[in-house]
């Protein structure tokens, strides 16, 4: 019996020192529909001459 009122007593406790959870958040209010840009953008743009200066390769960096 002593332990169900110390259970209690540990509960209200923790219930007075931290509250309660917060409320839910609906998942359709965490996302956000965006219109996007067709095609990428201006930023997605393909050039091959000057696409080299971006490629990484280890066994060319370490001259092999």
């Amino acid at each position: 019996m002593s332990k169900d009122v110390t259970l209690d007593a540990d509960t209200a406790a923790r219930h007075q020192r931290y509250g309660s959870l917060p409320e839910r958040i609906r998942f359709e209010d965490m996302t956000e529909d965006v219109e996007a840009a067709p095609g990428g953008g201006t930023n997605a743009s393909y050039g091959p001459e000057g696409n080299w200066k971006y490629y990484s390769c280890l066994a060319l960096d370490l001259g092999l």
